[in-house]
């Protein structure tokens, strides 16, 4: 029997759903996008020019969700690492875009480099728990030149071999994006049956399609690539000041950017992705650590599964600058709940303060609690020959099963969760071997791993074809 948690009862689900189709077809949303008001309006929305407000009538958001496939897969360069959605499987999604990084030691935030972005990518490819790409730090590359952006993707393909999630920044990028994709993954067909790349489209709170982004996305229309939809409201601020109202904006957000993508291109692969965040009213500012964080995380999944849709979750934030006591409290609180509702993909690991500063130490911890998240979901394995009745019969009172079969097996098959992190001996041999802290280790195991992995190399003509493009866009700049 798997661990169950619930925080939406059905009816609750069904309420959601008849208030966002309420919301999006009497009062709408503002597409900020003349390329996404036209799709719309062609696909039955009712478009107000002079205002950019699209009203969505019921029977489109119905069409829409019945147009987004319900499975496909995430493909990899590495083989075996294609990621069926909807498949029954949970892998972790690097958390993204932090603009600082820590110093373990120093424990002082510094403005993040290109070397720690390439350093955190490379990680994240060492690491089996982690299915796909996020970029953890900026890295100061794709945003200025399209010399610039392929750099930033041949770094990207040389030290990282699975599934790609990324956003691209412009609509100039994209022709450049897709060239790039051919190169390195194969034709538009394949592309298409592969799906080597996801984007992300973040919705703005509320209720508003921005255009660059979209745009952006746009110019991709066609090619077959999935869209993990992640509009990110903020309790109190951008969204309401309560958990199921902020449900149903993150919901309405969802699934009128879900329409404009089926409008654009039908039967485009979706993943239902919101991150529905609290607000600190002490501050004003977004609070990672707070508990609400892992409720609505858990609401967000139940919705995503209601559509029959992929779900990427969120969770294992914290409001602290380093790893530590509270970091680690909070990550636990506000990620083992959403794990326990087993999203497709799960977003959370290896960023502090807000999700603003990177640690590698913290990504290893942090990939040692999805482990120890995903022993407990797996709850209690009720087989029959699981059962030992008869055992426990003939071993009766005072005795004592260290030399059974069945302890044996229960070690080997994984009954009992041997932890990959942290101290779990007697006191005297850790005090006697250093008394080595979690941290410590953490650094430790960063070390080990970067020192010890080699990425999976790319052919040697692909990784030419994207040097000479690179030197080619350089001189024509």
């Amino acid at each position: 029997m798997k661990t169950k948690l619930e925080v939406l009862e059905s009816s609750e689900k069904d309420r959601v759903h008849d208030s966002t189709l309420q919301i999006l077809a009497n009062t709408g949303v503002r597409v900020n996008t003349s390329l996404g008001r036209k799709f719309l309006a062609e696909a039955g929305a009712e478009v107000n020019e002079n205002s950019q407000v699209v009203r969505f009538p019921r029977q489109l958001v119905e069409e829409c969700l019945s147009l987004a496939p319900k499975h496909f897969k995430l493909g990899a360069r590495r083989p075996g690492w294609d990621l069926e959605m909807n498949g029954g499987n949970c892998l972790l999604v690097a958390d993204g875009e932090a603009t600082y990084a820590v110093d373990w030691q120093a424990k002082e935030r510094r403005v993040a480099t290109l070397q720690d972005w390439l350093i955190a990518t490379r990680l994240l490819d060492s690491i089996d728990e982690i299915g796909v790409y996020w970029a953890m730090v900026e890295s100061g590359l794709k945003d200025s030149t399209h010399h610039n952006l392929v750099k930033y993707w041949r770094n990207l393909v040389n030290n990282f071999s699975k599934h790609i999630q990324d956003v691209i920044n412009t609509k100039e990028q994209a022709p450049w994006v897709l060239e790039i994709l051919e190169i390195v993954f194969g034709d538009k067909q394949a592309i298409i049956e592969n799906h080597p790349l996801s984007l992300l489209l973040c919705p703005q709170s509320p209720l508003i399609i921005d255009k660059q982004y979209t745009d952006a996305y746009l110019a991709v229309a066609g090619w077959d690539i999935p869209v993990a939809i992640m509009p990110m409201p903020l309790m109190g601020g951008t969204g309401p000041a309560n958990m199921i109202s902020m449900v149903i904006q993150g919901n309405c957000e969802v699934l009128a950017m879900l329409c404009l993508v089926q409008a654009a291109a039908a039967g485009t692969p979706v993943i239902y992705a919101p991150v529905l965040a609290t607000m600190d009213p002490r501050s004003g500012l977004y609070s990672g650590g707070a508990i609400e964080n892992g409720i609505l995380g858990v609401a967000a999944i139940e919705m995503g599964r209601y559509y029959g849709l992929p779900v990427e979750g969120v969770g294992g934030g914290t409001s602290q600058f380093i790893p530590g006591i509270q970091a680690g409290y909070e990550r636990v609180l506000t990620g083992f709940m959403p794990t326990l509702k087993w999203p497709d993909l799960i977003v959370g690991p290896g960023l502090v303060g807000n999700s603003m500063v990177l640690s590698l130490e913290q990504l290893v911890i942090d990939v040692e609690i999805f482990r120890m998240s995903k022993h407990a979901y797996r709850g209690i394995d009720t087989q029959e020959e699981n059962w030992l009745d008869r055992l426990i019969q003939q071993i009766g009172p005072g005795g004592h099963y260290l030399g059974e079969r069945s302890t044996v097996k229960a070690i080997r098959n994984g009954e009992l969760y041997l932890p990959e992190l942290g101290y779990h001996g007697p006191y005297l041999a850790w005090k006697d071997s250093g008394g080595t802290t979690l941290l410590q280790e953490a650094h430790e195991k960063v070390e080990s791993l970067l020192a010890s992995y080699m990425p999976l190399p790319l052919p040697e003509e692909v990784d030419r074809a994207l040097k000479e493009l690179e030197m080619r866009l350089e001189i024509e700049a």
